[in-house]
Parts: structure tokens; C-alpha cells; sequence
């Protein structure tokens, strides 16, 4: 249990299962302000899931961080916090981006005496510098680069671009989980990033995923359900697969679990939306194709 997101050391804590990397948010809702980012969506899953789970992010002290209090957190001092709006109706959404808090680097990581089983790099606004991936050679290195693919127009409007270095850093990566939506629907770049790293999954909204492993790729189509809010689906997915293939080995059963997850996550609103142990259980037994 945190005491304040600046006191914790490494060594007052069991090794890590689950790590992630990347800036925790305040989302703008109407008049109201929402704790959201990977960090704390995947965070929060993963800890669902019933991980020893830790996040290294940045984020202006006087955001309310109470909701993470049972993970471990490095936090990096900040004038800014990473701000967004999103606004979505559950198949196209336009996104805000008014503040960004610092960059992590290589140097913002800490020693650390075990590695944690799973690292997880997840920016979200192009902060998180890649190169961490080459400190975790015996972790289960995993990544959501929505945030390398984004910038920022005169009007705070998030754009998607390019990311430049995608074949370059998924070669040091083992899992990588994208949107249709981050590669803007081109598919030339899915296939040339599905054969730079083992193990890819795509995501396709309210359709499911696809999954890359060995040449071949699987579609795993997402039941129907009831849409309130989609903020943090993607990041529930992909921490899901990142845990379930890290303890099946199988890509399609990962798939299968994470599909079911991010598809019931759907149906509450913003982190509401974190499996309960209820569906958790459910995902876990369910057959694929049921």
C-alpha cells in the first residue's frame, strides 16, 4: 500500500509481476475530471488480475491519485499533468490533448533487484522513451504505442502520424498490441509491424482483435454488448493478453480472454470499467467460440 506517490522504494516491496511504463491522466468529462491513462487503466487490470503490480509515470502532484493506491509507484515530479478530452460514441472518437507532464527516460527507471515478469510500455502522449525496453533483457517485454504515433495540431487536436522507429523497437519487444485506429486502417504497416515482433495483436473495436503469431493470424470476434464508455478498453485488452499469454503461451487463448474483457469493460464507464473478479472468472472459463 502507497503512502504518497513520492515515498516508495523497491526494496519495501515483493518483486514485481507487472510493470508499466507511461503517464498516468486527468481526462476532461463535462465539468469533471477523471483519473484514466494506460498506466492506470493497465495498473489497475493487472492488479484486478491479481498481480503484484507497480507504475512508473509523471503527473503534477495535486492530481488525485487515490485510486492507485494498491500498486507500487515511481513517480517523476511535474509541473504539468498529461490532459486529455475524448469524445466518443463508441466507433469513431476525436481526442484532446491541452497539457503533458515530463518524459520518462532510461533514467527515470530504477534498479531493480528481481525484474518484473512482465514490463509494459504504454505512452500516451509520445512520452515514454523506447530505449527502456533494452533494460528489461529477462522480463516479458510488451507494448501499446498508441503514444508514439501521436502529436498535437494548433487547436490541441491529437493527429495520428507515423512512428519512425516501430521496426527498430518492436525487434527488442515480445508482445505488441495496436488499434486499426492508431496505424489509421493501413494495413501495409500492420503487416510490416506483425513481422517485427513475435507476437501481435490488432484491435478492431466492437468487431474483436486479430492475432499474428508464426506467420498465421486468428480473428476472435467480440460479443455483443451494451455500450456506455470505451475510455480504457484498449488498455484492458491489452493487459489481459499481455497476462494471460504470459502464463498460457498461447496467443490465441490471450486473445480469446482479453477479447472477452475489454468487450464487458464496455459496458461501465471509465474505471468502473476494471474486471471485477466476477467477469474475470467468467473470461476464464468461457470456450473459444461460445
Amino acid at each position: 500500500m502507497s503512502e504518497s506517490p513520492q515515498s516508495h522504494t523497491i526494496e519495501s516491496y515483493q518483486p514485481l509481476d507487472y510493470l508499466v511504463i507511461g503517464h498516468v491522466t486527468a481526462d476532461l468529462n463535462n465539468s469533471d475530471i477523471s483519473l484514466g491513462g494506460t498506466a492506470a487503466f493497465s495498473g489497475l487490470t493487472a492488479h484486478a488480475l491479481g498481480l503484484n503490480t507497480g507504475i512508473i509515470t509523471a503527473f503534477n502532484p495535486e492530481l488525485n491519485v487515490d485510486p492507485l493506491k494498491s500498486l507500487w509507484m515511481k513517480v517523476k515530479r511535474s509541473k504539468e499533468t498529461s490532459t486529455f478530452k475524448n469524445i466518443s460514441d463508441g466507433v469513431e472518437r476525436t481526442q484532446y490533448l491541452y497539457h503533458t507532464a515530463e518524459e520518462i527516460s532510461s533514467e527515470d527507471i530504477p534498479s531493480f533487484n528481481t525484474p518484473p515478469a512482465i514490463v509494459h510500455l504504454g505512452p500516451v502522449a509520445n512520452e515514454v522513451d523506447a530505449e527502456i525496453l533494452k533494460m528489461f533483457p529477462r522480463s516479458l517485454k510488451c507494448l501499446t504505442p498508441q503514444g508514439w504515433f501521436r502529436s498535437v495540431n494548433s487547436n490541441y487536436e491529437v493527429v495520428l502520424g507515423s512512428w519512425e522507429d516501430a521496426i527498430e523497437y518492436l525487434s527488442f519487444a515480445d508482445v505488441a498490441v495496436i488499434s486499426q485506429e492508431d496505424v489509421q486502417y493501413d494495413e501495409n504497416t500492420i503487416v510490416k509491424m506483425a513481422d517485427a515482433i513475435p507476437v501481435f495483436a490488432v484491435t478492431e473495436n466492437y468487431k474483436g482483435a486479430r492475432i499474428y503469431w508464426h506467420n498465421d493470424a486468428r480473428y476472435i470476434n467480440a460479443p455483443e454488448v451494451k455500450y456506455v464508455n470505451d475510455t480504457g478498453a484498449g488498455d484492458v485488452f491489452a493487459t489481459a493478453f499481455f497476462y494471460r499469454y504470459f502464463t498460457t503461451k498461447d496467443p490465441w487463448e490471450a486473445g480469446r480472454f482479453a477479447v472477452k474483457l475489454a468487450s464487458w469493460s464496455v459496458t461501465r464507464s471509465h474505471l468502473d470499467s476494471i474486471p471485477t473478479p466476477e467477469v474475470i472468472q467468467k473470461a476464464r472459463m468461457e470456450l473459444i467460440g461460445r
